[in-house]
Protein backbone atom coordinates (compact mmCIF):
# COMPACT_ATOMS: atom_id res chain seq x y z
CA UNK A 1 0.00 0.00 0.00
CA UNK A 2 2.91 2.34 0.63
CA UNK A 3 4.03 1.75 -2.98
CA UNK A 4 0.49 2.47 -4.19
CA UNK A 5 0.43 5.71 -2.21
CA UNK A 6 3.89 6.63 -3.54
CA UNK A 7 2.58 6.18 -7.09
CA UNK A 8 -0.43 8.37 -6.34
CA UNK A 9 -2.77 5.39 -6.49
CA UNK A 10 -3.64 5.06 -2.80
CA UNK A 11 -7.25 6.10 -3.30
CA UNK A 12 -7.67 3.80 -6.34
CA UNK A 13 -6.54 0.54 -4.73
CA UNK A 14 -8.10 -1.68 -2.09
CA UNK A 15 -6.28 -4.73 -0.79
CA UNK A 16 -8.26 -7.64 0.65
CA UNK A 17 -6.71 -10.75 2.15
CA UNK A 18 -8.71 -13.81 3.06
CA UNK A 19 -7.80 -17.36 3.95
CA UNK A 20 -10.38 -19.97 3.09
CA UNK A 21 -9.82 -21.80 6.34
CA UNK A 22 -9.31 -20.99 9.99
CA UNK A 23 -7.79 -23.22 12.61
CA UNK A 24 -9.45 -25.46 15.16
CA UNK A 25 -8.90 -24.78 18.83
CA UNK A 26 -7.90 -28.32 19.88
CA UNK A 27 -4.68 -30.01 18.84
CA UNK A 28 -4.88 -33.00 16.51
CA UNK A 29 -2.96 -36.28 16.85
CA UNK A 30 0.25 -34.73 15.48
CA UNK A 31 0.12 -31.78 17.95
CA UNK A 32 -1.04 -29.38 15.25
CA UNK A 33 -4.42 -27.91 14.46
CA UNK A 34 -6.76 -28.88 11.68
CA UNK A 35 -8.70 -26.57 9.41
CA UNK A 36 -11.49 -24.71 11.18
CA UNK A 37 -14.36 -22.44 10.25
CA UNK A 38 -13.49 -18.86 11.25
CA UNK A 39 -10.55 -16.81 9.96
CA UNK A 40 -9.54 -13.13 9.89
CA UNK A 41 -9.86 -10.94 6.83
CA UNK A 42 -7.88 -7.76 6.26
CA UNK A 43 -9.03 -4.93 4.02
CA UNK A 44 -6.70 -1.99 3.49
CA UNK A 45 -7.05 1.20 1.48
CA UNK A 46 -7.30 4.96 1.75
CA UNK A 47 -11.08 4.83 1.29
CA UNK A 48 -11.72 1.92 3.66
CA UNK A 49 -13.43 2.76 6.96
CA UNK A 50 -10.87 1.84 9.61
CA UNK A 51 -11.72 -0.43 12.50
CA UNK A 52 -12.60 -3.95 13.54
CA UNK A 53 -15.84 -5.61 12.50
CA UNK A 54 -17.49 -8.45 14.37
CA UNK A 55 -16.80 -9.74 17.84
CA UNK A 56 -13.71 -11.42 19.24
CA UNK A 57 -14.38 -15.15 19.23
CA UNK A 58 -14.75 -17.07 22.46
CA UNK A 59 -12.49 -20.05 23.01
CA UNK A 60 -14.70 -21.46 25.77
CA UNK A 61 -15.65 -25.05 24.90
CA UNK A 62 -19.36 -24.28 25.33
CA UNK A 63 -19.08 -21.46 22.75
CA UNK A 64 -17.47 -23.55 20.01
CA UNK A 65 -19.39 -25.13 17.15
CA UNK A 66 -18.25 -28.74 16.71
CA UNK A 67 -14.80 -27.72 17.93
CA UNK A 68 -14.57 -24.64 15.71
CA UNK A 69 -14.52 -20.98 16.65
CA UNK A 70 -17.81 -19.36 15.57
CA UNK A 71 -17.52 -16.54 13.07
CA UNK A 72 -19.49 -13.34 13.69
CA UNK A 73 -19.24 -11.81 10.20
CA UNK A 74 -20.12 -13.90 7.17
CA UNK A 75 -17.39 -13.54 4.54
CA UNK A 76 -20.10 -13.17 1.91
CA UNK A 77 -21.21 -9.94 3.60
CA UNK A 78 -17.64 -8.70 3.24
CA UNK A 79 -17.66 -9.69 -0.44
CA UNK A 80 -21.04 -7.97 -0.85
CA UNK A 81 -19.56 -4.82 0.71
CA UNK A 82 -16.60 -4.89 -1.68
CA UNK A 83 -18.76 -5.60 -4.72
CA UNK A 84 -21.38 -2.96 -3.96
CA UNK A 85 -19.31 -0.32 -2.15
CA UNK A 86 -16.05 -0.50 -4.09
CA UNK A 87 -16.81 -2.10 -7.44
CA UNK A 88 -20.28 -0.53 -7.71
CA UNK A 89 -21.95 -3.72 -8.89
CA UNK A 90 -24.84 -5.79 -7.57
CA UNK A 91 -23.62 -8.60 -5.34
CA UNK A 92 -26.65 -10.89 -5.52
CA UNK A 93 -25.98 -12.29 -9.03
CA UNK A 94 -22.37 -13.04 -8.09
CA UNK A 95 -22.97 -14.45 -4.59
CA UNK A 96 -26.10 -16.37 -5.57
CA UNK A 97 -28.36 -14.61 -3.06
CA UNK A 98 -28.56 -11.39 -1.09
CA UNK A 99 -26.19 -10.90 1.84
CA UNK A 100 -26.16 -7.70 3.90
CA UNK A 101 -23.16 -5.75 2.60
CA UNK A 102 -20.64 -4.78 5.23
CA UNK A 103 -20.12 -1.02 5.09
CA UNK A 104 -16.43 -0.81 4.22
CA UNK A 105 -16.24 2.37 2.17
Amino acid sequence: MEDMKGQGNGSRVMLMTFSEFGRRVAENASSGTDHGAAAPMFIVGDKVKAGLRGQSPSLAPADLFQGDVKYTVDFRSVYAGVLEGWLKTRSEPILGRKFPPLQLI
